[in-house]
C-alpha cells in the first residue's frame, strides 16, 4: 500500500525548514513588509546584513588561497596556470567593453535624462563625497603596486583578493618547484584546511535569510518605493539593458561550451536570490565557487577566474557607468558627441578596474569620467545618489553571471572543463547536497534522491501516526 501524502501545512513546514531558496525569499518578502509597514524599525535591522557580510568576507581570502594552491599543485603545470591567467583577462576586457557599448547605445537610443532641465548649481554635491568618505580610485599604475602583497599575514589581513591571488600562485609554484616528496605535508593541509573552510561556509549560510531580511527591510525603509517613479525610466533602461546583457552571456555560454545559462540559473538560484538580497556578490563568492568545482570546472580555473573577475570583470558596473553618464549629461542639457562617447567608453574600461572594495565606486569612476570630458560638471554625478542603491540588484545579478560564464568558457578554452559531468549536473541527472545533510554525500543521483525524499516523507507520516496510536492504545476500555 503507497504512503499517504502528508497534509500541505507539513509539505510547506518541510520546504522551509529543508530548502535555502525558500527561506531567503520568505525572508526577502518579509523584508519588504517591514521596509514599508515600519520604516523606523527597518533602519535598526542593518547589523543582521553588515554581520553576515562580515562573516563572509573573513574566509574569502584564505579559501581563496587555499583553492588556488591546491589547483596549480594539482594540475602539475604552471605554464598552464599562466594561461589561463591570460585567457581570463582577454576574456573579461571583451566582456566589459561589450557591456560599455550596449549602455551607451541604449542610452542614446532611449535618453533617459532628457527633459530634466536640471541646473547643476542647486545639487548638493556633498552628499557625493559623503558617500564615496573622501575615497578615490587608483591610477593604473598604483592599482597594479597594490596588487602586490607588502606582507603574507597583510594580504589576508587587509582581505586583499589580488595580493591573496599572488601568494597562493607563489606558494603553488613552490609546491610544483620542491615536489611532494621535499614538503609531503603542505599539500594535504592546505586541502584539510580547505575543507574547514567549505564546512565553516555552510554554519555561517544557515544565516543567510537573516541577512537578506535585514539588508531589504533597510532598503525599503530608508529609500522608500516612490524613488522607482522618479526614476522610473532609468531603472527599467538600465535592467532591461541587463537583461538584453545576459541574453548575450546566454548565447556566448552556448556557443562556446554547449551549456545552458537558464540552466545555471536554477542551479545556483539560491545564491542568487542571496546577492540580490543582500546586493553583494561578495557574500555567494564561497558557495558559487564550490559550486562550479563540483559542476566540472577545475580548481585552478575556479580559483584563478571567479576572484580575478570580482576586480576585472565587472560588467553589470560597466552597464551602469556607461547609462549614468549619459544620464547626467543629457539632465544637465550637455549633449555629448561621438568622439567624447568614444573618450567615455576608453576612461570607462580603465577606471571600472579598480572599482572592487572601495566606497561609493561608482560615483568615483562617474566623477572621474565627467572630470576627463570636461563638458559635464563633476557635482552632477549627485543626481543618481537616490537611485543608486536600486541599482545594486541589477549590477549584482550581472556581475555575478558574468564571472560565472568566465569561468565556463576559460576552463572550456583550457580544457580545463569537464563538459559531461557539467551537463549532468546542470540536468539535474547528479544533485550536489552539502556535506551535512542526512545522506552524508557530496552528491547523489535522482534516483537516490527521491528515496532519501520518500523515506523523509514515509518517516514523517510514521511519527505523526505514533501518537495517535498511543492514545488509542492507552484509551480506557468502555464497560
Amino acid at each position: 500500500m503507497p504512503p499517504s501524502v502528508p497534509p500541505l501545512p507539513r509539505r510547506v513546514a518541510r520546504i522551509l525548514r529543508t530548502s535555502l531558496f525558500a527561506q531567503v525569499a520568505c525572508a526577502l518578502v518579509l523584508g519588504i513588509l517591514v521596509g514599508k509597514l515600519w520604516p523606523d524599525v527597518a533602519t535598526d535591522l542593518q547589523p543582521l546584513g553588515d554581520g553576515f557580510t562580515r562573516l563572509i568576507k573573513t574566509i574569502i581570502s584564505p579559501l581563496v588561497f587555499c583553492v588556488v594552491v591546491v589547483g596549480i599543485a594539482k594540475a602539475g603545470d604552471l605554464k598552464a596556470f599562466g594561461r589561463i591567467g591570460l585567457k581570463a583577462l582577454i576574456w573579461f576586457e571583451v566582456a566589459s567593453t561589450a557591456a560599455l557599448i550596449i549602455g551607451l547605445v541604449l542610452a542614446n537610443v532611449v535618453q533617459p535624462g532628457s527633459g530634466m532641465h536640471v541646473d547643476p548649481a542647486t545639487l548638493n554635491t556633498s552628499a557625493v563625497d559623503a558617500k564615496t568618505g573622501g575615497a578615490a580610485l587608483p591610477s593604473t599604475t598604483e592599482f597594479i603596486v597594490n596588487a602586490l602583497p607588502t606582507s603574507f599575514i597583510g594580504a589576508f589581513a587587509e582581505n586583499s583578493l589580488l595580493q591573496v591571488l599572488i601568494l597562493a600562485c607563489l606558494v603553488g609554484a613552490a609546491l610544483l618547484h620542491l615536489g611532494h616528496t621535499k614538503v609531503p605535508q603542505v599539500l594535504p593541509a592546505i586541502e584539510q584546511a580547505q575543507e574547514i573552510i567549505f564546512a565553516i561556509v555552510g554554519f555561517v549560510m544557515r544565516l543567510a535569510p537573516l541577512a537578506v531580511f535585514g539588508a531589504m527591510a533597510v532598503l525599503v525603509g530608508q529609500y522608500g518605493l516612490g524613488v522607482i517613479k522618479t526614476y522610473a525610466k532609468l531603472i527599467i533602461l538600465c535592467y532591461v539593458a541587463a537583461a538584453l546583457f545576459v541574453a548575450l552571456l546566454a548565447v556566448a555560454l552556448r556557443l562556446v561550451t554547449g551549456l545552458s545559462l537558464w540552466k545555471f540559473l536554477r542551479y545556483i538560484r539560491e545564491e542568487m536570490l542571496l546577492a540580490l538580497g543582500t546586493a553583494s556578490t561578495e557574500s555567494v563568492m564561497p558557495r558559487v565557487m564550490q559550486k562550479l568545482r563540483k559542476a566540472g570546472a577545475r580548481d585552478d580555473a575556479v580559483g584563478l577566474v571567479l576572484p580575478t573577475g570580482y576586480s576585472f570583470n565587472l560588467d553589470g558596473a560597466s552597464l551602469y557607468l556607461s547609462i549614468g553618464t549619459l544620464f547626467i549629461a543629457q539632465a544637465v542639457g550637455v549633449d555629448l558627441s561621438l568622439g567624447q562617447q568614444i573618450t567615455v567608453v576608453l576612461v570607462l574600461m580603465l577606471t571600472s578596474k579598480g572599482m572592487a572594495g572601495i566606497p561609493g565606486s561608482a560615483f568615483l569612476a562617474l566623477s572621474a569620467t565627467a572630470s576627463s570630458l570636461g563638458a559635464i560638471p563633476a557635482g552632477a554625478v549627485a543626481l543618481l545618489l537616490g537611485v543608486d542603491r536600486i541599482m545594486d540588484s541589477m549590477r549584482v545579478v550581472t556581475n555575478l553571471l558574468g564571472n560565472c560564464v568566465a569561468v565556463f568558457a576559460v576552463s572550456r578554452w583550457e580544457g580545463a572543463l569537464d563538459i559531461e559531468r557539467a551537463k549532468k549536473v546542470l540536468d539535474g541527472e547528479i544533485t550536489v547536497v552539502d556535506e551535512d545533510e542526512s545522506t552524508g554525500a557530496d552528491e547523489i543521483t535522482v534516483a537516490e534522491e527521491e528515496a532519501v525524499q520518500e523515506e523523509a516523507v514515509q518517516d514523517e507520516h510514521e511519527e505523526a501516526e505514533i501518537p495517535a496510536q498511543r492514545v488509542k492504545e492507552t484509551a480506557p476500555e468502555a464497560s
